[in-house]
C-alpha cells in the first residue's frame, strides 16, 4: 500500500491538509457496488415500504420473515465472508448497502443491528469454532442476531454493568445473573452478544448467548416514540447457564469489543442517515411539487425553496464525511493486511484507527437527519402532522439517532479527547501546530494577493478554521490544564468546531474531484453547495470560538484571541440566496435527490 494510501491517520485532518485524489467520493462507486445497492434498494421499496404500517403494528412474524427473505437474497451477509456464506464484500460496499436500506424506517434498524452489532463481534473477535457455528447461519438469516450492552444503572458507562458470570463448579459453563434494557430485536432474536463481568474483574466479558438458553427469559415490547417496528425489549438472566466455549474473545477484554463494535456502528448509522434523509428530501419535494396554495405550488415560494435547498446541502456534506471516512477505514484495513496483518485484527485496527472520524460522522448525520425532518414536515404543514405521511414517520424513527450508539454529547467528549489521547501517547504533534497559531497572532495578517483561484481559496479557509481549533483548544488545555475534562461546555464547544471543519473539508475535496470529473456548467451546482455551506460554517465557527474564548479568558489574552477568530473565520462574501435557490431549483426540476 503507498504512503498516499495512508497519508492521513485518524484525526490527523486538524494539522495536515487532505489532496482530493487521497479521498473517496459517493461518484466513484463501481458498477458491482451500484448492483448492490440497487437490490437493497428493489428490496426496500418492493418489500418492505408497502408493509411498514404493519410492521409498526409490532407484527414480528412479518418483520422476521422479511429479514429472512433479506437473507436469501444475500443483504444480510454483504461484510461476511465466503466461507461463512456471506458476500465477502469491502466496507464502502457494506456502508452503500446500509444507506439505501436506511429508507426502510424499522426494518432499517432492525437490519443494521442484525448485520453490525449482532454479527460482526463474532466476525471479527471469534475463534474458528464459532465462526464455523454461526456466522452462516446469521449471514442467510436462519438466525436473527441482537447486541445486549446497556442495562438499567448502566448506558453511556457500558462498564459500569452489574449482569455478573461466575464459572460452574464443573468448568463448563458460566452462570449468568442480571438484565439488559433497550435490546433491538430482541423479540425475535435467536442469538445474543452479551456483556457482563466475570466475578470480579475490573471490566467486561462478552459471550454468545442463543435464545433457547435455560435461564434466559425475554420482556416485553417496549413503546417508543419512533421506530415502533423494531422490536425493543428488556432482557432477564436467572442462572443462565452459558457454555464455557461461548466466550467470545477474552476473558476482561469485552469492553475493548464493546467499544470496536461502537466505532463500528456508529459509522454506519452516519450511512443510514443518508439513505433517510434522501428519502425524506424525495417526500418532500414530491408534495410540494402537488400541494397548491394562493393559486402556485408551494415549490415556488422563495421560503420553501431555502428549506429545500438547506435540506439537501446538509444530506450531501454528511454523504461526503461519511464515505470519506469509510474508505479511510478501508484503505486502513488493506495496508495493514499488505504488511501481514490478519485480517480480522487488521478490521478492528483500522475502525480503531478512524473513531474520531466515526464519532464525527454518527454526530453530524443525526443531527443532519433531524434537521431534513423536522423541515420536511414543516414543508407538508398540517399533513406533516399526519400518519398518513411517511414523514411523520421520518420525524419520530429519526429522533433515536442522537442517542443510539453513544449520545451526541458522549461522541463530543469522544472526539476531543481520543485527539488530545492520541497527541499525548505521540502518535501525531499537536503542539507544534498550536505554538505556531499563536506566533502567528503576534504578526501581521495575510488576506492574500486576491489572485488565488477558486479552490485555493476555499483550502485557505479549511487552514483557517482549523488554526482557530488550535488556538482555541491550545489555550483552553492551558488555562484549565487537568481540570480541562470537566469543562464539557468547552469541549463541546471545540468537538463542534472540529466537526464542522471536518465537514467542509471532505465537501470541498469532493467538490474538487468532481472539477475533474465534470465540466463547469455541470460543476456549478456542487460549488453553489459548498460556498453555501463554506460560507454559513465560517459564522458558526466564528460564534462557537467566539463563546469559547469568552468561557476561559480575560484581558488582553481575550482580546488577542477575538481578533484571531475574526481572522481566521473571515470569509468572502456570498450571495446564499440565489446560490440556494438554484440548488432547489433543481431539486424540484429532477423531482428527486440528483446530487
Amino acid at each position: 500500500m503507498s504512503d498516499k494510501k495512508r497519508a492521513l491517520k485518524g484525526g490527523e485532518f486538524l494539522i495536515k491538509d487532505a489532496d482530493y485524489t487521497q479521498v473517496f467520493i459517493p461518484e466513484e462507486f463501481d458498477e458491482e457496488q451500484q448492483m448492490i445497492a440497487q437490490s437493497c434498494r428493489d428490496f426496500v421499496e418492493q418489500r418492505v415500504l408497502p408493509n411498514i404500517d404493519e410492521i409498526d403494528n409490532h407484527n414480528l412474524d412479518l418483520l422476521k420473515s422479511l429479514m429472512k427473505e433479506a437473507g436469501e437474497l444475500g443483504l444480510l451477509g454483504i461484510s461476511v465472508p465466503e466461507e461463512y456464506d456471506g458476500f465477502g464484500q469491502n466496507f464502502v460496499t457494506t456502508m452503500r448497502a446500509t444507506e439505501e436500506v436506511g429508507k426502510g424506517f424499522s426494518f432499517a434498524v432492525a437490519y443494521s443491528a442484525h448485520t453490525g452489532i449482532g454479527t460482526l463481534p463474532i466476525l471479527y473477535f471469534g475463534n474458528k469454532e464459532q465462526k464455523q457455528k454461526y456466522l452462516p447461519k446469521l449471514a442467510t438469516g436462519e438466525y436473527i442476531g441482537a447486541y445486549a450492552l446497556t442495562e438499567p444503572e448502566a448506558g453511556s458507562d457500558a462498564n459500569a454493568g452489574k449482569t455478573r458470570a461466575v464459572l460452574s463448579e464443573d468448568g463448563k459453563y458460566y452462570i449468568l445473573n442480571g438484565s439488559k434494557m433497550w435490546i433491538t430485536n430482541a423479540g425475535m432474536a435467536d442469538l445474543f452478544i452479551v456483556y457482563a463481568k466475570i466475578e470480579d474483574d475490573k471490566n467486561l466479558s462478552a459471550f454468545i448467548v442463543e435464545r433457547d438458553t435455560p435461564g434466559f427469559k425475554i420482556g416485553q415490547e417496549e413503546e417508543k416514540m419512533g421506530i415502533r417496528g423494531s422490536s425493543t425489549r428488556q432482557i432477564f438472566f436467572e442462572d443462565a447457564k452459558i457454555p464455557v466455549e461461548n466466550l467470545l474473545g477474552e476473558r476482561n477484554k469485552g469492553f475493548k469489543i464493546a467499544l470496536y463494535i461502537l466505532n463500528l456502528g456508529r459509522i454506519k448509522l452516519a450511512g443510514a442517515t443518508v439513505g433517510a434523509a434522501k428519502a425524506a428530501i424525495n417526500y418532500t419535494v414530491d408534495y410540494a411539487k402537488q400541494r397548491k396554495q394562493f393559486g402556485t405550488y408551494i415549490s415556488n415560494f422563495g421560503a420553501i425553496k431555502h428549506k429545500l435547498a438547506e435540506m439537501v446541502i446538509r444530506t450531501f456534506v454528511n454523504e461526503s464525511l461519511t464515505y470519506r471516512a469509510s474508505q479511510n477505514i478501508e484503505d486502513e484495513e488493506a495496508a495493514l493486511i499488505e504488511e501481514g496483518t490478519d485480517k480480522d485484527r487488521a478490521s478492528i485496527e483500522a475502525i480503531r484507527q478512524y473513531a474520531i472520524e466515526a464519532s464525527i460522522a454518527k454526530v453530524f448525520g443525526s443531527e443532519a437527519l433531524d434537521y431534513v425532518v423536522d423541515e420536511a414536515v414543516q414543508i407538508h404543514g398540517g399533513m406533516g402532522y399526519s400518519a398518513e405521511m411517511m414523514v411523520e414517520r421520518a420525524y419520530r424513527d429519526s429522533r433515536i439517532n442522537r442517542i443510539f450508539e453513544g449520545t451526541n454529547e458522549i461522541n463530543r467528549l469522544v472526539i476531543v479527547g481520543e485527539l488530545l489521547k492520541r497527541g499525548m501517547k505521540g502518535e501525531y504533534d499537536l503542539l507544534t501546530p498550536a505554538k505556531e497559531v499563536a506566533k502567528e497572532l503576534l504578526g501581521i495578517p495575510d488576506f492574500g494577493s486576491g489572485s488565488e483561484g477558486y479552490f485555493e481559496k476555499k483550502h485557505k479557509l479549511v487552514k483557517n478554521f482549523k488554526k482557530s481549533i488550535l488556538m482555541v483548544a491550545g489555550a483552553a488545555l492551558q488555562k484549565f490544564g487537568q481540570a480541562f475534562q470537566e469543562e464539557e461546555e468547552v469541549i463541546m464547544n471545540i468537538a463542534d468546531m472540529l466537526m464542522y471543519t471536518y465537514a467542509v473539508e471532505s465537501t470541498l475535496l469532493r467538490v474538487e474531484k468532481l472539477s475533474q470529473m465534470y465540466d463547469e456548467q455541470k460543476l456549478a451546482i456542487y460549488k453553489d453547495i459548498l460556498d453555501v455551506y463554506s460560507f454559513d460554517t465560517a459564522w458558526r465557527m466564528y460564534k462557537i470560538g467566539v463563546d469559547t474564548v469568552n468561557a476561559f479568558a480575560k484581558g488582553d489574552e481575550q482580546q488577542g484571541m477575538l481578533m484571531g477568530m475574526k481572522r481566521f473565520t473571515k470569509v468572502d462574501p456570498t450571495n446564499t440566496k440565489d446560490a440556494r435557490r438554484r440548488i432547489a431549483d433543481k431539486l424540484i426540476e429532477d423531482g428527486y435527490y440528483n446530487f
